[in-house]
């Protein structure tokens, strides 16, 4: 069964990194329609803004792949440096950056002809995600043994600055307008908003337990934050900055993704092998959708 462009969409997309597979859920009816393979160890996982194409890590290969969404076919394979992870697609479509572990880098890809155009080193050891601001003019990375996030000017490509949080930054996002970024910090529990203007911390939320996954309603009054040890998802209201809802899901809730309309919020549960679905104006569960060993995160199209 193809699902791409030419149907219904949009579509979650789940890398699963123990089954070196994609699911692919129905957002319309919350189940699975098909497995695409990807590789050996599938993590980050991004979309271009069509939804044609997908560009997935596999830690495996050290590569990135770029994965037709219709056929389910590899368009093309990327190498990269050891271990990379974390993946995100400029909003233009233009670019791709990857956050790659072993190097302290990240790799900044052409998105239409797959070219590399620059290795950015970063201060930061282990980066985990690099996140583009919405109008593409910095990248946001995240790095497992950090209490800081590195600042990357996307036209210079190289890190202009840092900002400190707090210890072990994951996900982060930004608001719509791009003025501010949410940073989990997974050690220090708790979830720091950036001033992007000033590229300074002025705002620590208390979150749960390993604070990981973070992502921002298109109308930005919710930041949703994973808490993996927790197993659950905390509703953070930007207007008071305090935590309005907390919503159980699966074992260890990593990485999320909204729907476009930001009705619905998809949580990859990496120990319950699953993707639990909330329904952001109830703030509720609705669903569980059985997928892949260890769903690392989604992205939906």
């Amino acid at each position: 069964m193809l699902c791409g462009p030419a149907m219904a969409a949009p579509f979650a997309y789940v890398p699963n990194e123990k089954s070196g597979s994609i699911s692919v859920i129905d957002t319309a009816t919350d189940s699975v329609l098909r497995e695409i393979a990807a590789g050996k160890r599938p993590r980050g996982i991004a979309a271009d803004p069509a939804g044609a194409r997908l560009y997935v890590t596999d830690a495996a290969s050290n590569a990135l792949l770029v994965i037709d969404t219709a056929s389910g076919a590899v368009a093309r394979r990327i190498a990269l440096g050891k271990s990379p992870e974390g993946v995100s697609a400029s909003a233009d479509g233009r670019y791709v950056a990857v956050a790659v572990e072993e190097s302290n880098s990240v790799t900044l890809i052409e998105a239409g002809t797959g070219q590399v155009l620059a290795d950015i080193a970063v201060k930061g050891k282990n980066p985990e995600h690099a996140v583009f601001s919405p109008d593409g003019r910095w990248l946001l990375v995240s790095a497992e043994e950090a209490e800081q996030v590195d600042v990357i000017d996307v036209a210079a490509r190289r890190q202009t600055g840092a900002v400190a949080v707090g210890l072990r930054p994951r996900g982060m996002g930004f608001s719509p307008d791009g003025a501010r970024a949410y940073v989990a910090c997974e050690l220090a529990g708790a979830v720091y908003v950036v001033d992007m203007a000033t590229l300074a911390t002025t705002v620590r939320i208390p979150a749960g337990k390993n604070a990981n996954g973070i992502v921002v309603h298109p109308g930005g009054r919710q930041v949703y934050v994973s808490n993996g040890a927790d197993a659950n998802v905390m509703v953070i209201d930007t207007a008071t900055n305090t935590v309005s809802a907390t919503i159980a899901v699966g074992k260890r809730p990593w990485n999320m993704a909204l729907t476009p309309d930001g009705a619905k919020l998809y949580v990859a549960n990496g120990r319950s092998n699953s993707v639990s679905v909330i329904d952001t104006a109830a703030a509720a569960k609705r669903a569980d959708v059985a997928v892949g060993e260890l769903p690392w995160g989604v992205v939906i199209r």
